[in-house]
Order: structure tokens, then sequence, then C-alpha cells
């Protein structure tokens, strides 16, 4: 489970109506209120309300057109209030489902991992990353734990503020300043991506982000869509597009491994030389292919989870002018703490000061 994983680490994402979906093998014998594991008479307990709705597709499709429409918490919320429960069964994605709503549910389901539940993903996925199937997202994710717990702290990131706060000053430059009007979640999405890209894999040059970016859309589109591998279906563009995107990524790890051998590159300069640097318990390196699935579910996680964020805090600031205001005014005073500082220690602001003036 290397990519879906990554993309369970990386991935936090704040909605308005928080809806949590968890998927069962069979809930005929995986049910999340099952106390007693060694039990052979929990299973049988009392199922949630619902419906299995057409074979193969369930009601797959109503759950899309509810999203395609512009939204997709109809689908969920006309269930809540049809069964008046919380808690409701459905099949998804070619699988059957228990979808938890609200807050409780939440909880529920976030603070019982790998005890009552435990995170997996529907059958499709195993076509489109095909190393998924070697271990568990258990197992695997104490090992990233592990391996990354150094990189990632508070002390090493550091570092990455100034890249970040370059690349977003050159993103509002090139995409927002002067525009009567903007479409913010594809700049976001690409903004972040890019981000992403020079973060995890330092991945610079435009053309190579670009050959990325491409196969990248239609991977990610197809995470969740209805398995029929056909030509011309979401579902069978997004097992091509997994097969480009790792093969780019496999360079990028074969060019970087003659970098570091060559001095070129920095052991701590990424993610990527990290993984390609760092050992498990028992001395053994990864291969391209798994550190490609690793990045690949970074890269998932790091521009799709971001990106919706960013969206949602545009939405909300432009709808709510008085947080807007006490958004500003905050900010406002920070910068203004900071310039008075500065100041007295050059005698003048930075540039970046300036530029953060003048963007507020």
């Amino acid at each position: 489970m290397e990519v879906m994983t990554m993309i369970l680490l990386v991935s936090v994402i704040s909605i308005s109506i928080s809806i949590s979906f968890a998927f069962l093998f069979g809930l005929h014998h995986h049910l999340f209120f099952n106390k007693n594991k060694s039990s052979t008479t929990a299973a049988a307990g009392p199922l949630p309300p619902g419906k299995m709705g057409w074979p193969l597709v369930g009601e797959s499709l109503h759950f899309l057109w509810a999203g395609w429409k512009g939204h997709p918490e109809k689908f969920v919320l006309d269930r809540v209030a049809k069964y008046s429960s919380t808690v409701f069964r459905t099949h998804l994605v070619g699988e059957k489902a228990a979808v938890f709503s609200g807050a409780s549910g939440n909880k529920f389901l976030f603070s019982n991992e790998n005890k009552l539940v435990k995170a997996w993903f529907p059958s499709g996925i195993d076509k489109i990353f095909p190393s998924s199937t070697r271990s568990s997202s258990e197992e695997e994710g104490i090992k990233l734990r592990r391996m990354l717990h150094t990189f990632l702290k508070t002390e090493a990131l550091r570092r990455y503020i100034g890249k970040m706060d370059r690349m977003a000053q050159s993103h509002f430059e090139e995409g927002w300043e002067n525009k009567k009007e903007v479409v913010v979640l594809p700049l976001a999405k690409d903004y972040t991506f890019q981000l992403a890209c020079r973060l995890f894999a330092s991945v610079e040059d435009p053309q190579q982000v670009d050959r990325l970016s491409k196969p990248f859309n239609l991977l990610a589109s197809s995470l969740f869509a209805i398995p029929i591998d056909l030509p011309g279906t979401p579902f069978n563009k997004g097992i091509k597009a997994s097969k480009i995107v790792r093969q780019e990524l496999v360079s990028i790890i074969k060019q970087r491994k003659i970098d570091l051998a060559e001095g070129k590159a920095s052991p701590t300069q990424d993610i990527l030389s990290h993984m390609l640097l760092t050992s498990d318990e028992n001395g053994n390196f990864m291969q391209e292919f798994d550190i490609a699935d690793k990045i690949l579910g970074l890269l998932i996680g790091g521009r799709d989870s971001a990106s919706v964020a960013c969206t949602f805090i545009v939405k909300y600031l432009a709808e709510l002018p008085h947080i807007y205001d006490g958004v500003y005014n905050e900010q406002m005073d920070i910068l203004k703490s900071k310039i008075s500082r500065r100041s007295a220690q050059l005698g003048r602001p930075t540039e970046d000061e300036i530029f953060m003036e003048r963007c507020l």
C-alpha cells in the first residue's frame, strides 16, 4: 500500500460537512461494531440502513451525479434524512460501504484506526498502483513514519520556508495580479503540484513538471472512478497515466543516484535523497520502483489536499468579509512588527517584506 499510505499520511482535507467513507471487503464479516473479534456471531449484528443499488455500479452514479452538479454532499445528506441515521450502507466504486457523516462519525473512525477500523482502498486501486498489494497500509505506515521521522521534524522543514515563499510570490505575480477574475481551484492545483514537485523531488524544470502534470491529472481523477477497465473509461486512462508518471519518476530517481554519487546533489536537499540514502532496520535500501510509488503518493496527497484547503480558504474569506478583515488586520500587525524589528537591525525592510506589504 505504498502509494496510498503516503496519500493518507499527507492528506488532511477540511470541508464544511465532514464525510468519511469506510469501505468494507464485505459488510457481512467486516463490521465497525464488531467488539469481539473472536466471536463468530458478532458479524451477524444489525446492519446500518441503506441499499446496494444496481449490480456492480451500486449507487456510484448517484454519487457522481451529485458531484457533477456541484453538490457532492447532497448524496449523503439525502440519505441521512431518508434513513434518519448518520450512518448508512451503500455500494460505491465497486465495493460495499458504510458511510459515516458528521463530527461524531469522524471521531469514531479516526479514534479507532487499527482498532475497530482499518484504512484500505477499493480493489481497483491495485490496478492503478500494482505495488499496493505488497503489504498492509498499517505496516507501511509504521515503516514510513520511522524512516521520515528525522526528515520531517520542524527544524528540518524550516529550510523549505524560503522556497515556498518565493514560489508563492511568483505564483501570485503570474496567475493573480492584474486579473479581474480568477478561478481558484485550477490555479491552486497548479501551484501545489509545482510546490510538491520542488519540495519532494527538487523538480524545477517547467517542461519536466508539465510532463508529470498532464498524466498526473488523469491519474488523480481516476482514483475513485468506477473500476471498469475498458478503452476510453476514466479508470483505463488512470491505469495508463500511472505507468507514464511512474516511468518519469524512475528516470528522475536514476538521475538523482548519479548526482548523489558525483556530489551534484545533497543528501538532505529533499525527501527523494533521504529515501535513497536511508535504510530500514535490516539495513536494506528501497528499490527505485518503491521510491517512485512513495513519491507519487506524496505528490497526490500534497497537491489535492492543499489545493482544496487553499480554495476553501479563499472562498470563505470572500464570502465572509468580517473574517477577511480580521485575517488581514492580523497579518498586517505581524508584518509591521517584523518590519520594525528588521528595520532596527538593518535600517530598512527586506525585499520579501516589501512584497508582502504590497500583496496585503
